[in-house]
Order: C-alpha cells, then structure tokens, then sequence
C-alpha cells in the first residue's frame, strides 16, 4: 500500500481535529504541542517494520491511528445498543486512548524507533522495509507511550491508562492479570479496554485484507514489493494545494521531494 503526499497531509489534520474535537480541558493543548513538536517525525511514521504486518509504509502510523479512533466510536454505538453501562467511561476517554494506543512506536524523545532497514536481504526475503533503532533502550509499546505521555506532563485518568495498557489484548501475555480473570471483583469495571482492541483488532485486519486479498486470489502470491514507497501524483496543483497548507517549512520540503 502507498499513501501520496496529499493523502499524509489529509489524514495528519484529521489527526489533529480528533483531538480538538474530542479532548477537553488544559491537556487538549498539550496534547496538540507534543504532536506538533515530533511531527516532521510521527507524520511519516509507519505502523509496524515488517510489510506482512499491518501498515509498514510512510504515513502508516497516522493512517492506522485514524482508523482505530473512528472504529472506537462506531464500536461504542454496537457496545451501547447492546446494553453496555456507559457510565464507565467517557467518549473522551475512549478517543484519548484510540489516539495514543500505538504512541510508543515513535521512539523516545530523540530517536525514532523504526529506521529504514539496511540490509537489502532482509527487505527482499522477510519483508522487513524497517528495522528497530538500536539507541532506543527496549521497552513494550503501551509502557513508552504512557511515558511520553507523562513525561510531557500529558494527565491521563486510570481508564485511559488501562485501556492502552492492554490495547493488544490476550496477543500480549502481560495482559492476562487484567483480562483472564475469572473473579469478579478483579474483572476490569469499565468496557473501554475491550472496545479499544477490537477496534485496533478491526483496523488491523481491514488493513491486512485490503494489502493481501487481492494477492491471494490470484494463482501464486505475488514476489514481494522491494519497498513501500509514496506514488507520485501527476496532478501538480493538488499537491501544491495540499503542501500550502503545511506551515513548517521542514515537513513540506521533506513532502515536496516524495
């Protein structure tokens, strides 16, 4: 799957808007000055390393989070309609946490976490367009991006924390003490967690399907892309509409020259 440039621009401010749109109070403008500060690097971001996972392309990242967040709600309507208690949670609650699920991807506050893989092997036999960066100490996705969050002064409730704490769901078994429980009381009290990961469940799989399907219903797979790049768009005055909206010089040179 490729993304064009004015398709990154658009689904950047669309990043942005579920965030004025949907957070309130003093860390709405927090939030909004820490994507702002490492956008030149979370809006090329890819989802994943690995192109047989999900969304391992520049721009992936923002992609994949707008989807989640726009699966959390119409996940919250199938939830409610079925009966679930919501007062539990909040709608802000549910979008702050679709929005920062995957925020430990990007790195620690220098370094990236996901570099362009070096090893031309590996890109043609297993798919990796990515590699993890080896100054970044190891930490899972879900405890960096609590981190990041903290350390920027980012306040969020214990149900934000226990739904991106545990968005892989039972993939990670670290999630077992909070989700596999069998005793009331330790069960989770809020509903958020789950529709969390079914919505990145969902977004995830829909990704899968729409870059693999049409490769499976063909006789043989087909030989493996060498890499995912941005497609060019002949049409010139479309993306000079898009790049003039970009403000920081940086980024739209960078957007400019895919």
């Amino acid at each position: 799957m490729t993304l064009t440039a004015e398709q990154i621009q658009s689904n950047w401010e669309i990043f942005n808007n579920n965030i004025s749109e949907h957070i309130t109070g003093d860390r709405k403008q927090k939030l909004l000055d820490f994507y702002k500060k490492y956008e030149e690097r979370i809006i090329l971001m890819p989802a994943s390393h690995k192109k047989e996972y999900h969304s391992a392309f520049p721009g992936g990242y923002v992609d994949h989070v707008n989807r989640v967040v726009n699966a959390s709600l119409k996940m919250y309507d199938v939830w409610k309609e079925f009966g679930m208690d919501t007062s539990t949670f909040t709608i802000e609650e549910l979008v702050f946490s679709a929005i920062n699920h995957d925020l430990g991807k990007m790195g620690d506050a220098q370094n990236e976490s996901y570099i362009p893989q070096t090893d031309q092997w590996r890109r043609d036999k297993l798919g990796e367009e990515y590699m993890h960066n080896k100054k970044i100490a190891f930490a899972a996705v879900p405890d960096r991006g609590l981190f990041l969050l903290q350390s920027h002064d980012i306040k969020y409730t214990f149900n934000e924390m226990l739904a991106i704490q545990t968005h892989d769901g039972l993939y990670d078994s670290a999630n077992e003490k909070y989700l596999k429980s069998f005793m009331p009381e330790t069960k989770p009290r809020t509903s958020l967690p789950f529709i969390l990961h079914q919505a990145d469940m969902m977004a995830a799989r829909i990704e899968f399907e729409v870059e693999w399907l049409p490769k499976f219903s063909k006789n043989s797979v087909e030989t493996p892309k060498k890499s995912f790049t941005l497609t060019n768009n002949n049409n010139k005055s479309t993306k000079s509409k898009a790049l003039n909206k970009i403000k920081s010089p940086g980024l739209k040179n960078m957007l400019d020259s895919l």
